[in-house]
């Protein structure tokens, strides 16, 4: 059963000069949201998103994803489909320049309470520790609010996109007492965001 899978960073970009990272979901947030998305021919780029990403690691942050895909226990698609579905990601982020520097993925149904179905933090820590960063001062960008809920028990810093879920979440976010700290438009005003609140040593 897939795990999770790593892409090491591209070496024409820097390394992260503080050993921080920017922390993405994918469905609704790098591509499209497609519901349980099964076929990589299915998989398409939102705008700026390549753009984001790469400009988020020319900044020295290492960019990594961590998805939940339930889909995968619920058999409405195989391991190799994900697998072409991540292959076809990489392909076209190649295209544009860029890259990942990890893929973390967590394939269990919810109701099997693992521990690292976000908003769980298992698979962050895990990332934490193979890549030699810190989660305090890291940075969790998603469409909905499990995907920034550990970056609230992590010391990290939140920002919820509109793309995908993101415009249900922010009612959601609201009857919850829940504050990101950042909301944008896409990932590309969110990667700007960050690169602009870093430089400032927010």
């Amino acid at each position: 059963m897939i795990n999770r899978s790593r892409e090491m960073a591209s070496p024409s970009e820097p390394q992260s000069r503080q050993a921080r990272a920017v922390f993405l979901d994918r469905d609704g947030v790098i591509n499209e949201e497609v519901n349980y998305l099964r076929h990589a021919d299915d998989f398409r780029l939102l705008p700026r998103s390549a753009r984001a990403i790469r400009e988020l690691r020319r900044a020295g942050f290492k960019v990594i994803v961590v998805t939940n895909q339930s889909g995968l226990a619920r058999g409405y698609f195989s391991p190799e489909d994900l697998v072409a579905v991540h292959e076809r990601m990489r392909s076209e982020l190649a295209r544009a320049r860029t890259g990942l520097d990890g893929i973390y993925i967590c394939p269990h149904h919810p109701d099997e309470s693992c521990l690292c179905r976000k908003p769980g933090v298992l698979l962050f820590q895990q990332a934490a520790q193979e890549l030699g960063l810190s989660l305090v001062g890291s940075y969790f960008v998603g469409d909905k609010l499990t995907d920034l809920t550990p970056g609230k028990a992590l010391g990290g810093r939140t920002v919820l996109v509109l793309t995908g879920y993101g415009q249900r979440e922010v009612e959601v976010a609201r009857e919850q007492g829940f504050a990101p700290d950042h909301v944008a438009a896409d990932l590309y005003a969110a990667a700007k965001w960050i690169i602009d609140e870093d430089s400032a040593g927010l």
